[in-house]
């Protein structure tokens, strides 16, 4: 089983990479106005979207499944599940069973009883076990949640550029994804799967091209033409998802998103924003990984404010200052941190040098926060706080994590009512407590107490 990065990065050298810089790492991105919109009293807190990253290799090592987001409440507070990942094979469309998919955890896994999100566990018989099963008995469980699959993602965006180059290859790609997961013709593997077998599962598609223009994974394949070329694609996918939207005996609207980085740079190499805002129902910002633990010298890795450093703040105001209405831009919030051992230096910790990434439960340098939670209980580590709390992170004189906390989601969802922005997203759902601390703190801050 091929399991994907725990984070949205590799570390070290894919640093700036990840954020399209040579120099410091770097924000971007949100929004104007649309219809009104940024009169944030003019919309209640059902509005807001609550998008939220539940990852396909989650149920292994880290044992977090589909019911947990029943029994923690999560659910009942999230607008979206983003599925990571769906597959964009070499032959350029979307693939299941292919290198970098996993079918069994898919649908073909067994989901007993005690596992399931009802309580009734899958039997030999059934076409659709596994992850997507569950996924679609928690939407019967919570009406109006929605469930993106998200296509591609850190290490599995090599073949985009290459699949979008021409016409033929937008809509061979656009067309095999809705034949996949909006139809949901699953090949059939282990007895399950086949026509339909997953039709109803998902609501939609999210492009999480990592990036379009500019270099990400290693290995990737990059054009300067992909700019123009993702801006095709994203109309191809809106007019082949609306017209199969019409052939459906009860029409609906299929929700089209993507996944945006924060770096200036990656803006203008990849992206159009006025024209694919057209088309987007909305985007989610990269609100975080500002500086990653790969790096030599510690930093903040998500403030919703900072002085001459990047923040949430300027990744709004980037995208907005490039065309994207307000109201189509989802503020990125970590439910995880970035980590660095050997620290020197004194003081608080921050803008030090560094040996390197400190020990955590799955990869160096990045923990849940769940995870930080008990580190910072444990009373080995301060708790320092950023302006107006749009940052924290614990420092022990050796080792700091910059993270998010309750209290700093809370003030970033407040940040996205203030001004009149699209909701919050999160990487990923897993790294929240078992009772969904983060993730009631940020559905408070959106107005709903």
């Amino acid at each position: 089983m091929r399991h994907r990065f725990p984070t949205r990065l590799t570390f070290g050298a894919a640093t700036a990479a990840l954020l399209g810089l040579v120099v410091p790492l770097a924000p971007a991105a949100a929004a104007a106005d649309l219809d009104g919109a940024g009169d944030s009293s003019r919309h209640g807190a059902a509005s807001y979207k609550r998008v939220g990253y539940f990852i396909q290799w989650g149920i292994y090592g880290r044992d977090f499944h589909v019911k947990n987001l029943e029994t923690s409440g999560t659910a009942g507070k999230l607008t979206h599940i983003n599925y990571a990942f769906g597959n964009v094979g070499p032959a350029g469309t979307c693939q299941m069973g292919g290198p970098g998919s996993d079918p069994y955890a898919d649908y073909t896994r067994q989901v007993d009883a005690a596992g399931s999100v009802d309580g009734v566990g899958d039997t030999a018989g059934q076409a659709l076990a596994g992850n997507f099963n569950q996924l679609r008995k928690l939407k019967a469980k919570n009406p109006g949640l929605k469930v993106m699959i998200s296509l591609g993602g850190w290490s599995g965006s090599a073949y985009f550029s290459d699949a979008v180059r021409t016409e033929a290859g937008r809509k061979a790609l656009v067309s095999s994804c809705i034949d996949l997961y909006l139809k949901g013709n699953l090949p059939v593997n282990e007895g399950r799967g086949g026509a339909g077998a997953a039709a109803g599962v998902f609501d939609g598609i999210d492009i999480d091209w990592e990036w379009p223009g500019s270099d990400g994974a290693e290995g990737n394949v990059f054009r300067p033409e992909d700019k123009r070329n993702f801006t095709k694609l994203v109309h191809e996918f809106r007019t082949q998802v609306d017209a199969y939207s019409r052939t459906l005996k009860q029409r609906k609207h299929f929700d089209l998103s993507a996944y945006v980085p924060t770096a200036p740079a990656k803006i203008d190499a990849g992206f159009e924003v006025s024209k694919i805002m057209r088309d987007f129902d909305y985007v989610n910002l990269q609100g975080y990984d500002f500086h990653v633990s790969g790096e030599s010298t510690t930093g903040q890795q998500s403030a919703l404010y900072a002085k001459k450093d990047f923040s949430v703040d300027q990744t709004v105001n980037a995208w907005l200052r490039r065309g994207a209405p307000a109201r189509k831009l989802v503020t990125g919030m970590p439910f995880y941190g970035q980590g660095w051992t050997g620290v020197t230096g004194g003081g608080d910790g921050l803008g030090q040098p560094a040996a390197g990434p400190a020990p955590a439960t799955w990869v160096a340098g990045s923990e849940d926060y769940k995870a930080l939670k008990k580190l910072a209980a444990s009373g080995a580590y301060k708790l320092h706080r950023g302006p107006r709390d749009g940052n924290a992170w614990l420092f022990d004189g050796n080792t700091l994590w910059t993270y998010d906390d309750a209290t700093v989601v809370r003030t970033k969802a407040e940040y996205v009512r203030r001004e009149g922005l699209g909701g919050a997203m999160i990487w990923s759902l897993d790294g929240d407590t078992p009772d969904g601390e983060l993730i009631t703190a940020i559905d408070r801050g959106l107005g709903r107490r």
